[in-house]
């Protein structure tokens, strides 16, 4: 079949080659793609077919969305090394915000047959180390990821575990057209994201909250549309993208403001003023930039939140003064699974309350995929869709 496959070469930085787990080196998996992983490319090849294992089902991709970490990949720092700070194994298909038609399963799989339409979590969690019995799959310390540490769905093709599958049924159900079914399937993954930082990791808001979002790239563009759909009372987005911005007001923001544009106090005091002084009762970073963590807790309500999505390579310099005098806090988050986040995600999207797809910026096929993670440094407004 055909695909997109990420190559790279190993080369550790002088520095990373103790750290380097000798197991890690043998297996050529890099659990910091950016200290390892030199020169990397994409391009489209022919792999082997795939077919299943026992508890496998193979998926005809219909949709596979272009993630940020997919460019990340190709992009480089002046060294030549991946910009992708986290696990990577090449060679790889990239991949893995996708939804497709079961072609085949395996004999041990009993919740989905040939024809059925799903989509499917990429981390692929054992159920067994410490965090996943603790009922965090996100933090599994076993972890493999689809399109990372085996083969995505930028493919004609894809096979998963029948676990971490989810049907398309309700969007069936609610009579919507099939090629948006799969846009909304390959966009429940980004969803999720957002799903488990605000409403499991960070705890939820009272409906009349209000919520603030850094950065509309499409985690927070599904964090602003998770907002609106679950009661905030206002919304307030920052983003330094036009056209991200223009996007941002379609899924339900109340404010948009580029913070480049702010006055000296920037995006604290607006802030500030969007609440009356009250200041923000749940923050979504997702920018992955840096200094935006420390405005947030200058700005943040009585027992207010914020939740890290964006990743970069900075630290935060915080007082903790802010959260102490506050009752407030900071949680990272990472990862969709767990607490039935995909499945109420396309619950929501059945019942017309996250219409995802609109933000849907265009298709291209594999061979127009590969065209564009070509290592140029790119920032899309929306998502691009692979159509193999």
């Amino acid at each position: 079949m055909k695909a997109l496959q990420l190559e790279a070469d190993w080369d550790p930085r002088p520095d990373a080659v103790a750290t380097l787990d000798p197991a890690d080196v043998a297996a050529r998996v890099a659990r910091r793609g950016n200290q390892v992983w030199r020169n990397p490319r994409i391009s489209v090849a022919t792999v082997r077919d795939p077919s299943p294992r026992s508890d496998d089902v193979v998926i005809q991709v219909r949709a596979c969305g272009i993630c940020g970490s997919d460019f990340h990949f190709v992009e480089t720092d002046a060294d030549g090394y991946m910009l992708y700070p986290g696990l990577i194994r090449t060679p790889v298909v990239s991949g893995h915000e996708f939804a497709g038609v079961v072609e085949a399963v395996g004999p041990d799989v009993r919740d989905f047959a040939p024809g059925d339409l799903v989509c499917a979590e990429e981390i692929a969690w054992c159920g067994d180390c410490l965090a996943c019995r603790a009922g965090r799959p996100n933090n599994c310390t076993r972890i493999e990821e689809l399109g990372f540490s085996f083969d995505g769905a930028h493919a004609e093709w894809v096979v998963t575990r029948a676990r971490y599958c989810w049907s398309l049924a309700p969007l069936v159900e609610a009579g919507i057209p099939a090629e948006r079914i799969f846009q909304l399937g390959a966009l429940v993954e980004p969803t999720g994201v957002a799903y488990i930082a605000m409403f499991v990791t960070a705890g939820g808001f009272m409906p009349g909250a209000t919520v603030g979002v850094v950065g509309a790239g499409p985690i927070g563009l599904a964090a602003i549309a998770l907002a609106r759909a679950a009661g905030a009372g206002q919304i307030i987005a920052f983003e330094v993208a036009e056209g991200r911005r223009a996007l941002a007001s379609t899924m339900g923001a109340d404010r948009v403001a580029d913070p480049r544009g702010l006055g000296p106090g920037g995006v604290a005091d607006a802030a500030r003023e969007a609440s009356r002084g009250r200041g923000i009762d749940l923050w979504v970073e997702a920018s992955g930039a840096a200094g935006v963590a420390e405005t947030m807790a200058s700005s943040l309500a009585p027992a207010g939140r914020i939740v890290l999505v964006g990743r970069g390579p900075h630290t935060i310099d915080l007082d903790p003064e802010l959260l102490i005098v506050r009752g407030a806090a900071m949680h990272g988050s990472i990862g969709h699974s767990g607490s039935g986040a995909f499945g109420r995600v396309i619950d929501l999207m059945a019942a017309g309350r996250l219409d995802m797809a609109c933000i849907v910026s265009g298709n291209v096929d594999l061979e127009g995929a590969a065209r564009l993670l070509d290592g140029t440094p790119r920032r899309e407004a929306g998502k691009i869709i692979v159509v193999p």
